[in-house]
């Protein structure tokens, strides 16, 4: 059997934390939201506040793994993009705000064990 690309890898590990979030009660705003200086995974909303998810998944734990992967270089990138996201969604401007991470790291048949970390980092 082969192996999947690390796109769709990717994807799957991104469908699955959708889901995961959705089943907490958060509803979707946006996917794969792309601007000149980002992209957001997901963007969703949890009660009033909007919440920026950074999806990272790593089959590996080597370097980190999924949750070290997410340095001062990436925060600032997913900061810049919710920036320019409310800029361009007036209606979330007033909402309050958080980012998040969702990591996920091994196999699609290991089930990939999930870790959500509310408030992962701040702007």
């Amino acid at each position: 059997m082969a192996t999947a690309s690390p796109t769709r890898a990717g994807q799957a590990a991104e469908t699955q934390a959708l889901e995961h979030l959705q089943g907490q009660g958060l509803q979707l705003l946006a996917r794969n939201w792309r601007c000149k200086g980002g992209e957001l995974d997901l963007v969703m909303l949890d009660a009033d506040t909007v919440v920026f998810v950074e999806v990272r998944y790593r089959l590996h734990a080597g370097f980190g793994g999924a949750l070290g992967s997410i340095d001062r270089r990436k925060q600032n990138r997913v900061v810049l993009a919710a920036r320019v996201f409310l800029h361009q969604q007036p209606r979330w401007g007033d909402h309050p705000c958080r980012f998040d991470v969702v990591a996920l790291q091994g196999s699609q048949h290991a089930g990939r064990p999930l870790q959500w970390l509310k408030n992962a980092f701040e702007c």
